[in-house]
């Protein structure tokens, strides 16, 4: 017999999706306000938060179809449109005849087909913890996407000088979100009771250096994030030995 009632604890999830989105939107607010710090920031607690509806809801024992959908539709605003969106307004906005909103699009639609898909893997599965994903998942699409805007923001680059080469890296991008390349999951990491404390350590100074140099750090975390893309392409595509 299905309630007629819910536990303000198994809205929780839900709430924490709601305002994973509320940030995305928040972000292409501020971007059309210039004020793209705060846009790249919101997008960042975007992905945080997103992190932690999953988790809310398996601990909560609060998982629902509802839950899954609206997080899809929270998760394609806040890393398919919000960044190609801060992207454009930041390094694409000047390139000849908006021939860079081509390649927003692109980003966004291949982040909605990468949802979509996630949607019917996830369907199809029986519950088991997936061991890695197919394609870089939406969330670090959008981290990775955000690159160029990180190097401008860190100082290092005008990325609306060089339109081009961004354009094709957010294209680039979006493609990878709909690849068959498998990427690691979180999730699947094991670590050694005896190595936990590095864990623990190395994840403070990460959070130390987010706040001391928040834009250098993401910049040095993506490319450290495409190295082991590229390397796990490699040994994708490297001949067997027979």
């Amino acid at each position: 017999m299905q309630r007629d009632s819910l536990s303000l604890v198994q809205l929780v999830p839900n709430v924490v999706t709601i305002l994973g989105m509320c940030a995305g939107l928040s972000a292409i607010r501020y971007t059309f306000a210039e004020r793209y710090e705060l846009a790249a920031a919101l997008i960042i607690v975007a992905a945080i938060l997103d992190g932690l509806d999953g988790l809310l809801a398996r601990k909560l024992n609060a998982a629902t179809s509802f839950g899954a959908e609206l997080d899809s539709f929270s998760d394609f605003v806040s890393f398919g449109v919000a960044p190609g969106i801060l992207v454009y307004a930041y390094a694409l906005n000047g390139m000849a005849a908006g021939f860079g909103w081509v390649f927003v699009l692109i980003f966004a639609v291949c982040g909605c087909l990468r949802l979509a898909r996630f949607n019917l893997s996830r369907s199809a599965t029986d519950g088991g913890m997936i061991r890695h994903f197919v394609g870089v998942p939406a969330p670090a699409g959008a981290m990775l996407g955000l690159l160029p805007v990180y190097l401008g923001l860190a100082g290092w680059i005008d990325p609306s000088a060089i339109p081009v080469p961004v354009a094709l890296y957010l294209g680039g991008i979006g493609l990878l979100m709909i690849s068959r390349l498998p990427t690691p999951s979180l999730k699947a990491i094991r670590i050694a009771r005896k190595h936990a404390i590095w864990v623990l350590v190395g994840a403070s100074a990460f959070v130390g250096l987010l706040f001391l140099q928040t834009w250098a750090t993401l910049v040095i975390t993506d490319l450290v994030y495409l190295t082991v893309l590229a390397v796990l392409s490699l040994r994708r595509h490297a001949p067997r030995k027979s």
